[in-house]
């Protein structure tokens, strides 16, 4: 049977700062591979069932675009939180994928997406197997959190932890600028629901001229109240100002996200996951409360996520190179199976696009080890920043017009 020799892309779940360079990497390769047509889905899964889709050629006319896309934060064709149903609750959704498929011709459709959009690739070339049908699915590594499993990282995680590590420096010398004969507890709050990656990368801003956050706490460790009031107590009679770090996503021994504490934690989406806010401002009111010292708290929030003006190079170029692979992948054969980048080697630090069975990572998480976190559970160790440091290398300028960055923006969206 002749190749269809069309190809599909969309974008799931939480943009990063750098997914539209898979997306960049995805639509460069298909061209460069002979594909005649390549299509974006508007809105992920959700949007191709209401057949919301546009051909990438009337958006991407030059280098240049492909540049700007590299450089355009969030997701460029839009994107969806929709998980799929199991094959044998409702066998007709996929039924109209696939004459959606059909009817555009595709040979490839690619998903650029975390844990819950891989879990759709594992669904659909299940689908695509047990019907016999010749469509390829292929997964494109995304998410902030870093918690895919089997890749090293994830595109998207390392300009979070740049960002991150950034702000964190400068909120340090905000607090102490104004720390003079009053003492003053900062919470910053990182996202982060189960894997503290994110939150870790705070203690890149230990640095030659900043002493980095005083506390740092993940949410695979339990949190312990009492001697986090023990340890902050501690710390605010040796130094006047303390800036503490804490995921969105830490619980108690009992399970209870501390968020909840102050009856947050209420919406739940389609995959079940608890809406996760004002972990710092609880924990700022109770030092507060506790302590009597002025306190507040920060959350980083989607500017974690969003920030492109400080993007890593390092994570730019991989982004692309992932998007790339998967292309390649499927015209070689590929199916149900997800890019991941193996890190090659760390001085100098090198990467390279690998590619396993997407049963093997969907519904997977990868959390930080413990033996990377101290033994008290309030740090991470040097390990943890040794393999964080490489990502968030080099700069990626925004093209600046007006004195602000240009970004790429999808028009005339429907066919």
């Amino acid at each position: 049977m002749a190749k269809k020799r069309n190809i599909i892309v969309g974008q799931s779940g939480g943009p990063t700062s750098v997914i539209n360079s898979s997306l960049a990497g995805v639509y460069k390769t298909a061209k460069e591979r002979g594909f005649r047509k390549v299509y974006g889905m508007l809105h992920g899964i959700q949007g191709f069932l209401d057949e919301q889709y546009v051909d990438l050629s009337t958006q991407i006319h030059s280098g240049m675009d492909i540049e700007l896309l590299k450089r355009t934060p969030s997701a460029f064709l839009g994107s969806c939180r929709y998980k799929l149903p199991e094959i044998h609750e409702n066998p007709e959704v996929y039924e109209k994928i696939f004459r959606i498929l059909d009817k555009l011709d595709i040979e490839a459709f690619i998903y650029i997406g975390g844990n819950d959009s891989m879990d759709t690739i594992k669904k659909l070339s299940d689908y695509a197997v047990f019907k016999g049908h010749d469509h390829k699915f292929l997964g494109v590594p995304k998410t902030i959190d870093n918690d895919l499993a089997l890749t090293d990282h994830t595109p998207g995680f390392g300009s979070a932890a740049k960002y991150i590590a950034t702000s964190t420096k400068e909120v340090i010398r905000d607090a102490l600028g104004l720390s003079y004969k009053k003492e003053m507890i900062t919470v910053i709050e990182i996202m982060g629901r189960n894997a503290g990656w994110l939150t870790g990368a705070t203690a890149l801003a230990k640095t030659e001229e900043c002493e980095g956050p005083d506390l740092i706490y993940l949410p695979e460790i339990p949190f312990d109240i009492d001697k986090f009031l023990k340890k902050t107590r501690e710390l605010l009679k040796k130094k006047p100002s303390l800036v503490i770090a804490v995921s969105e996503g830490i619980k108690l021994a009992d399970g209870r996200y501390v968020c909840e504490l102050s009856g947050g934690g209420e919406y739940v989406d389609a995959f079940g996951h608890k809406q996760l806010q004002g972990t710092a401002a609880y924990l700022a009111g109770f030092l507060g409360a506790e302590l009597g010292c002025k306190t507040r708290s920060i959350e980083f929030s989607t500017l974690q996520r969003s920030a492109s003006h400080m993007a890593s190079r390092v994570d730019v170029d991989e982004a692309f190179m992932v998007g790339g692979a998967a292309v390649k992948a499927a015209d070689e054969g590929d199916s149900g199976k997800m890019v991941v980048i193996d890190r090659v080697a760390d001085d100098p630090y090198m990467a390279a696009a690998g590619i396993y069975d997407v049963h093997r990572i969907a519904n997977n998480e990868k959390l930080v080890p413990r033996s990377w976190v101290n033994r008290e559970g309030n740090y991470v160790t040097d390990e943890f920043v040794n393999y964080i440091e490489p990502l968030i290398q080099g700069d990626y300028q925004p093209f600046m017009v007006n004195g602000l960055p240009q970004h790429l923006v999808l028009r005339n969206k429907k066919l």
